[in-house]
C-alpha cells in the first residue's frame, strides 16, 4: 500500500484529501499542519510519496521538499498551491519536485497525479503548463557544462525532458524498466539532482538536450 504524508495547513483541505486518498487505496501515514511537522514524521511515517502545500507557515513548502528529498532520494513530492505561479513552479521543479497542482482540482486529481508520479512520470497542471514551459524554455542553453553523460544516459535522459514516464522510455529504448531507472540515477548523480523534472530543468539549462 503507498503511504502518504500529507503537509496542508488548511485543516479542511486536509481532512478532504486524508478522506480521497484512503478512499482510494492509499495509506495517510501522517497528515501536517506545518513544514516543520513534516520534517519530524517523516523518518516514522516512511511515506512513498509527499503532498506539499507550497504556502506553508514557518518553513515554506519548497524548503520542505528540499529537505524532506535530501533526507530520502527515493521520496516523490507532489506541490500543491491556491494560485497559478510559474515562478514558483519553476522553483519547485528545481528543488525536485515530480509535479504541482493547483487545488482548484478535485481531490481526484490530486489522487491520479500520486498514480502518475508513480509510474515515473510528471505532473504540471493545466493552468500553468504552457507559462512554465514558456519559463523552461527560456533557459535553454545559457549556461556552460561540463557534465559528461554517456550516450545510453544522455538518451534516456532526452526522453524523460520529453515527458516520458520510465515504461514509456523503457519501451522507446528497447531496454527494461530497471535499466531506465538506473541510466535516471546515474544522470541525476552527475547532475546534481533529485528528479526527473529538476533533471530536465537542467539539462536544458545547459543545453544537453532539446525539446
Amino acid at each position: 500500500m503507498t503511504r502518504v504524508l500529507l503537509c496542508e495547513d488548511d485543516p479542511r483541505y486536509r481532512a478532504l484529501m486524508k478522506r480521497t486518498l484512503e478512499a482510494r487505496g492509499f495509506a495517510v501515514a501522517a497528515a501536517c499542519g506545518s513544514g516543520e511537522e513534516a520534517l519530524a514524521q517523516r523518518a516514522s511515517a516512511q511515506p512513498d510519496v509527499a503532498l506539499v502545500d507550497i504556502e506553508l507557515p514557518g518553513i515554506d513548502g519548497i524548503e520542505t521538499a528540499r529537505r524532506l528529498l535530501a533526507a530520502d532520494e527515493e521520496l516523490e513530492v507532489l506541490m500543491l498551491t491556491s494560485f497559478a505561479d510559474e515562478a514558483r513552479v519553476f522553483e519547485a521543479m528545481r528543488a525536485g519536485a515530480a509535479g504541482y497542482l493547483v487545488k482548484a482540482n478535485s481531490s481526484e486529481r490530486v489522487a491520479d497525479a500520486i498514480i502518475t508520479v508513480l509510474g515515473g512520470g510528471a505532473v504540471i497542471d493545466a493552468a500553468l503548463g504552457r507559462r512554465f514551459w514558456n519559463l523552461f524554455a527560456a533557459s535553454a542553453g545559457r549556461a556552460q557544462h561540463h557534465v559528461q553523460l554517456d550516450d545510453e544516459e544522455r538518451a534516456v535522459l532526452q526522453l524523460v525532458a520529453r515527458g516520458l514516464t520510465n515504461p514509456e522510455a523503457a519501451l522507446a529504448l528497447g531496454a527494461s524498466q530497471r535499466a531506465v531507472k538506473r541510466r535516471l540515477a546515474a544522470v541525476y548523480r552527475k547532475l546534481g539532482v533529485h528528479g526527473r523534472v529538476e533533471a530536465s530543468v537542467e539539462a536544458l539549462r545547459l543545453g544537453l538536450v532539446e525539446l
